[in-house]
Order: C-alpha cells, then structure tokens, then sequence
C-alpha cells in the first residue's frame, strides 16, 4: 500500500500581462516537477496573468487571455499525469474571482475562488475580485467553448471544496487567508485534509521572512499535515519585489527551502512525505480529534489518481531542515539588485546612469548595482542560460560572457559627479574612489555655467539678484538659490543618460537612477524634480540606518574600502557656500531632527497610524529621560509641520522599491491628502495643553520637596 507522496511547489518571475513568457515559465516548471517524481504540482497566485496586472483585471482581454493560456496547458503533453493547480482571474455568473484551477489530464477538477482578499498596504484586490463567502458550498461553471472543446466538460465544480485523490485528500488556501484569524487549513484539516496548499503573491519587506515561515510551520504544528507554499518572485512591474520563499512543510518542521532572492525566473522545490507521519502525529492530539469528530464537512471531489505508489518502501523520505534567514544588509544587497536587474532587462536599455554624490544615498545606491553584477556573473558560472542571454541583449555583444562583476559594472553603470561652486572636493574625491572600485564609468563635470546662465536669465527679466543667506539674502532667495542647482541636475542627468553611450560610439539609453531614502521622502527633505526624480530609486523605501547597515556590509562582503570615507562624513546636500572649503550645512541640522528619530516618527503615523497628540502621548515614554515634555511637542510639531507643508513632493516621488512599511509613497501605497493646514491648531493646542499640565505637575512636585 503506498504512502509516500512526491508533491512540488515553485517561485515563478511572472510578469503582469507577459501572457507568452508566463506561459512557457509555469511550463517549464510543470516540467521539472515531472522530472523529480511529483504528482501533484502548486503555482503562484494569478500566476497566469501576472499577479500586478491591477486594474487590467477590470478589462474583459486579461480574462479572455488567461482562458487561452488555460487551453494551452490542458492541451499540453507536459501537463499530463500530474495535478496541475494553477491561478488565474475567473467570471462566474458576472463576478470576477481570483482563483485556483486544478486540472489533471485535459480534465478540470475543481475552480477554488479566493475566500479572503487583501486589501490593506500595497493590496487592493477588493477593487478588482469579489471573494466566495459561501463556506463549504459548490455551483456548476459552465466552462466556456474553447474549455469545453478540449476537456469534454460542459460545467465543472466551483466553490470552496477538497480534493480527495485515492490515496489523500488536499485543500487550497490562497495567500490572505493563511494570515486570517480563522484560516480555512483549520476546519480543512480537522476534516481530513492531509496537504494544505497556498498559492502567494507576497512582496518583500524588510525582516518580513520570518513571519511567512511561523505561520506556515505553526498551521501544521496545531493540526498536523503537509503544507506547500508557493509565491510570485522579481519585479512583475511595479514597486513590489516578491520574494520566493517557496516551501514546504510537516508537522511543524520545514522540509524544503526555497531562495528567497535569486535572477533564476523558475525555481521548484520537491519533497517526498509520509503520509502515515501525517496520520501518527494526528492522532495523539485528542483534543484535535475531538474537534475534529464535530467538524462540518467539505463537498469532495473525487480524483481516480494517486499521488503514491504501490512500490515505495524504499523511497526515501525528505529529511527537515533548519530554516535560514538573511541579515538585513543582505536583505538590501539581494532584493533590490534584483529588482534592478528585472527592471534593466525588461525595460530593453543598456544600463544605468547615477549621480554620484559622494554621500551614503547614491553611495548605497552604486553599491547596489555592483551586487547586481554579482549576482549576474555569479548565476552565469553556475549555468543560468536566461541570465547569460538577457546580459548578451543589453550590452549588445553576442558572444559576451560576464565574468568579473567590476568589468561587466563597467559596461551597465555610468557615474557622474556634479559639481557646483559649493562642492567640496572630499566629496569629490570620495565619489571618484568608490567609482573606481566598482569599475563604473565615471565622469566630473560642473554645473556652475548652467546656474550662472538660469540665475543670469532673471536677473534680466527682473533686475533682480538673488543673494544667498551667508550674503545677505533672505530665505526665499537661499531656499531657491539651492533648488535652481538641484533641478539643473535632474536636467543634466536626463541629458547624459540619453547621449554619454552614443558619445562613447556605443548604442542605447540608460535608466536615471535616483537616490532618495523613504527617511528624506517622509519629511519631504528633497527638491522637487531634482536629481531624485529619476525612472526608479531602489533606496526609496529604505530608511537611513538600514542604509548605514547595508553599506557597512558592501564594506566587507565586496571590500570596497571607500566606504569607509563615506560613512564616516557627515550627510549633506552640498548647495550652500563652502565656509573656508568646508561644508557649512548638515542634513539632520537642516531637518532639526535625527535621520534615527524620523524613522520613529514614519512608523507611528504610517504603522501605528497616530495623529500629533497620540503620537506626542507615545514618545512621552519611549522619549522619557531623554527629551523633556516640551522637547517632545517641539519634535513632533516639527515634525507634522515639516510633512505637511512638503507632501506635495510625494505626488512626484521616483517609482522605488518597497522595503518599508512607513513607506510615504502616495502613488500607491500611502493614499493620504497632499494639502494640509500645515499649522494643525487643534492638534498642537491639544498637545500643548497636555505640555503645560505636565509641567506643572512637575512644579507642584518639587514644591512639596523639603
């Protein structure tokens, strides 16, 4: 009697509406999941249309092609003689669902639709999906005739049921509802569901893999059973990095690990279970059994196939693994290189251009190229075919072969310094240093004759000269003095991202880089359309002293000793006169507060979702013994001050890779108003009053000291 069960999960790199290449990708994987002996395969969520597709899904064509790619796997000589779960948006009776479709030898089995829709953070899938709210229930689909041409099914079971094959029974959840209070694996498995399968479209955020690997590891800890997650992984064409993690679980114990960052468009992961541990475990939880007895059970669908065989007491069983999870310096070096390289070669430009400034931000930035040209000669030597051919597509050479990450960096990454009167020429020197390390092209140039020319065309237009504040000159004037300098540098970048290949005799654009962190973004301590609006930013969600870490780390793994000079010098935007040579302004002295404490401050009103009197109530304690009351109000209306007055700019933030949770991206992810009245007077008077109450209280105290 056979017991054993070869089962498969994958990470697929889909790409929102690349109905083509996400065909061959699921495929592909089909394919190898054959190859290692399983009989039943699991695939990402919407992995057939792309999970970013937004609200292409409102469109009638995403439907209609997704029903054509559906055809092209049943008809498929690679889909046979395995369960093929796939997902894919579906309209039933006018209601479009996202769904799981199971299917075995040209034969539809079951249509599951989502029960649970995110629909919170970067998720908004109440807009576009209904979710099936009738527990335990099935209806007839009446497949459409291209379907029903190959399958020979007129209608096919829809709704929330298992599948029970000859020799199991299996459950699907789709992503959400793994992370619901009440998640369907609970009474699925009190009723004898022995393999839970969860098919994901679950983005990267810093820290955030532990969370995935407890819930999946604790589903099956309380109720026993073999668990297969499967998720989306890269850039499928927005903000979001999904980040594999693909696994697979028994009991309590993970048994398959899967790559949580990687440039391989397909990864599968296998695992050869018994189903008999499955059963053993069950049964000394009476307390499970008991629930169990009373449980309401769930419409099955009968599968004449085994995912065992008769002959398998010499199969080897899978042996449990200790999970391993990244540092966050890695964290930042592999997710977003990889989200780079997506963007790089779907894009079809011939690389990146940066302006180096010689401070951490585009520092980081750089670095981050420099890791993605790593990980592309590293995936090169160990054979990665795709990698080698879209490396060959954007530098144009047929026979290119990367093989040392500072040459091919050479090729993919131009640098430029800017400099200006105010410039320094530490931060010169330490931009032209790093570039060497890194091997990019790097070029100086310096801007004074456009801002001489710009401020030149006003003065002639108004009779007018606009003064610095050293000079003599009023805010207004210093504050646009500065600004002039930062907008020339987005023009002048734009310029050369468009010509410096075609001056060098070489072909093709590059993709402006821009280097702003969520910290400066949050606080709106940036110029608009200067050199941080660019076509992406893979900083931008990344806060300050996660960057710190981040370069400390390329400081070691890749040895890049410059560094050092960079995370030793203070933070500035460089747009003010030198004092005798030296930097005369400071970013956090510029901000009046820490980059450590609008860190804070991002979280309590993104996370924690806290107004200016709440917030000052927190920080109060967590604050206490080190800023007095008073001090406390004074940062946070600084704060509120600061963010409303500059949250016009996040309406034209760069596109940036999301790593934060406070992420002030209002775009997509943080939809909150961008005209405020910036003085907030009930709000301040609130905390204001409470200020006043707490001194003195702190007067009557110390009056009643002998």
């Amino acid at each position: 009697m056979g017991r054993k069960v070869t089962v498969a999960t994958c990470a697929l790199n889909q790409w929102a509406l690349d109905f083509e290449g996400n065909l061959q990708r699921i495929l592909k994987s089909i394919e190898i999941a054959k190859q290692k002996g399983a009989k039943y395969r699991l695939g990402p969520e919407l992995e057939i249309c792309g999970y970013g597709c937004w609200d292409h899904y409102h469109e009638s064509d995403t439907l209609l092609h997704s029903l054509q790619v559906l055809a092209a796997l049943l008809a498929s000589p690679v889909t046979q003689d395995i369960i093929c779960d796939v997902g894919m948006p579906v309209m039933h009776r006018d209601v479009r669902y996202n769904c799981r479709v199971l299917f075995l030898n040209r034969k539809i089995l079951l249509i599951r639709p989502k029960m649970a829709l995110a629909n919170e953070g970067n998720y908004q899938e109440l807009r576009w999906f209904t979710p099936w709210s009738r527990s335990r229930q099935t209806e007839d689909y009446f497949l459409p005739r291209m379907i029903q041409e190959l399958t020979k099914q007129e209608t096919v079971p829809f709704g929330d049921a298992v599948l029970a094959t000859q020799d199991t029974c299996i459950g699907s959840e789709v992503c959400e509802e793994l992370w619901m209070p009440h998640s369907p694996h609970i009474d699925m498995g009190l009723d004898g569901v022995e393999i839970f399968t969860n098919a994901s479209g679950s983005h990267h955020v810093l820290r955030k893999a532990h969370a995935r690997v407890d819930l999946v590891t604790m589903a099956t800890s309380k109720n026993g059973g073999i668990y297969l997650l499967a998720n989306q992984k890269g850039c499928d064409g927005d903000r979001l990095y999904y980040d594999g993690c693909a696994m697979i679980a028994m009991n309590g114990s993970v048994f398959a690990q899967g790559s949580q960052f990687s440039l391989g468009d397909v990864e599968v992961l296998t695992a050869t279970l018994d189903l008999e541990d499955v059963r053993s475990y069950r049964a000394e939880i009476s307390s499970r059994n008991l629930a169990a007895s009373r449980v309401s059970p769930y419409p099955r669908v009968k599968v004449d196939f085994a995912l065992s065989h008769h002959e398998d007491v010499l199969e080897p069983p899978s042996e449990a693994l200790e999970w391993k999870y990244h540092s966050v310096g890695e964290e930042i070096s592999l997710g977003p290189a990889c989200w780079l390289w997506d963007f790089l070669r779907r894009s079809q430009q011939a690389g990146f251009f940066l302006p180096l400034s010689g401070g951490i931000d585009s520092a980081a930035t750089a670095c981050l190229v420099y890791s993605m040209c790593h990980q592309v000669c590293e995936a090169v030597r160990n054979g990665n075919q795709d990698v080698l051919a879209d490396v060959r597509a954007i530098t144009s050479q047929v026979s290119y072969t990367p093989q040392d990450p500072r040459e091919l960096c050479g090729r993919l990454l131009t640098t430029c310094y800017m400099a200006s009167e105010n410039s320094s020429q530490e931060t010169s020197d330490r931009a032209r240093e790093l570039a060497e390390q890194i091997g990019s092209h790097h070029v100086r140039l310096s801007i004074d004759p456009a801002v001489k020319a710009v401020v030149g065309i006003f003065r002639l237009v108004t009779g007018k000269s606009p003064l610095f504040a050293v000079h003599g000159g009023s805010s207004r004037e210093n504050v646009a003095l500065q600004n002039v300098q930062a907008r020339l540098r987005m023009v002048i970048t734009y310029l050369f991202a468009q010509l410096s290949l075609w001056s060098r005799g070489a072909g093709g654009g590059l993709l402006v880089l821009g280097s702003a962190n969520v910290d400066e973004s949050l606080l709106g301590y940036l110029t608009k359309y200067d050199c941080s609006s660019a076509d992406i930013n893979p900083i931008g969600g990344v806060s300050k002293t996660d960057l710190r870490t981040f370069v400390q780390f390329c400081t070691e793994r890749f040895q890049l000793s410059a560094l050092q000079r960079i995370l030793a010098a203070p933070a500035t935007a460089e747009l003010e006169p030198l004092a005798d040579g030296q930097v005369s302004q400071t970013d956090e002295e510029d901000m009046g507060m820490t980059y450590a404490e609008l860190s804070v401050f991002g979280r309590l009103r993104k996370l924690a979702k806290m107004g200016p009197y709440s917030m000052f109530c927190r920080l109060l304690h967590t604050w206490a013994g080190v800023y007095t009351p008073r001090q406390v109000a004074d940062k946070v209306k600084r704060f509120f001050s600061k963010y409303s007055v500059n949250r016009h700019k996040m309406t034209t933030l760069t596109p940036a890779y999301h790593a934060e949770n406070y992420s002030p991206d209002d775009n997509r992810f943080d939809p909150r108003p961008f005209l405020y009245r910036s003085g907030w007077p009930w709000q301040f008077r609130c905390v204001d009053t409470q200020v006043l109450q707490l001194e003195r209280g702190q007067r009557q105290d110390l009056d009643g000291v002998d």
